[in-house]
């Protein structure tokens, strides 16, 4: 795999695939680029997808030293040096939000429109999820957090006629001291304060029945991003690009097109 040197050191390993204007695809806390495993191939006709392995996770390095969404933005940024690429799309979900929101508010230049799906703003504006939520994640017995967490990313319907592999709940290669890094990175979010700078035209994406990442956290983010657009999909949970697919990847398509 390519890697490119971050500005402390780090070897950042990522992916391309595809034609076209770059889409940088940004996943969820504790994964690697296999959490766009499902839907990568739907961009590739119209764009040349970006993936990357945070550092902690897959192929990169992975420092003991604490982790910040807004260090991953730059790391990021080491990438889209390291391809020579001056502008890309991007795309983030989950925690993937989270770094796509600094990345387009410290790094305006870079992109060239913005997708957020099933994120949050953070901070004391953020909505988090609730305890029963938190509750479920943390019990002992490790095949019952497993399950629990595949219910909050994807519908029992899913789930009854989708076995797995299941590419979206953790790359089970990290270090226990990188997903405790992950962790405290996503809490210690907080771009309230930026996202009144961002420029790029921006479209939010959420399940209304997402309670992971709840809901609400989307309409706060299309009100605090000049001219956002936000999108709502009935029915589906925080794995909403994958299970929806069908309605998630024509919409963000038709909006890349809309802006390209």
């Amino acid at each position: 795999m390519p890697v490119a040197v971050t500005g402390d050191g780090v070897a950042v390993s990522y992916q391309i695939r595809g034609r076209g204007e770059p889409l940088v695809l940004l996943a969820g806390q504790a994964n690697d680029h296999h959490w766009w495993d499902g839907v990568r191939d739907d961009f590739e006709d119209r764009h040349t997808t970006v993936t990357l392995d945070y550092r902690g996770t897959g192929d990169s390095d992975k420092p003991d030293v604490p982790y910040t969404t807004r260090g991953f933005a730059a790391d990021v940024v080491a990438v889209l040096d390291h391809l020579g690429a001056d502008r890309a799309h991007v795309y983030g979900t989950s925690m993937g939000g989270r770094v796509a929101q600094w990345l387009a508010a410290d790094h305006p230049h870079r992109v060239g429109s913005l997708i957020l799906g099933c994120t949050s703003p953070g901070g004391t504006h953020g909505l988090e999820r609730d305890n029963t939520v938190k509750r479920s994640l943390a019990q002992p017995d490790r095949q019952a957090a497993r399950r629990a967490l595949l219910e909050l990313m994807y519908t029992p319907a899913w789930l009854a006629t989708h076995p797995g592999p299941y590419t979206t709940i953790g790359d089970p290669g990290m270090p226990a001291f990188a997903r405790r890094r992950h962790l405290a990175a996503s809490a210690g979010h907080d771009a309230w304060d930026a996202l009144p700078g961002i420029t790029a035209p921006t479209l939010i994406v959420h399940g209304t029945d997402d309670v992971f990442n709840p809901a609400a956290n989307a309409p706060l983010l299309a009100g605090r991003i000049p001219g956002a657009t936000l999108r709502l999909i009935p029915g589906a949970r925080h794995a909403y690009f994958e299970e929806f697919r069908e309605v998630a990847g024509p919409a963000v398509l038709d909006f890349l097109i809309s802006r390209s």
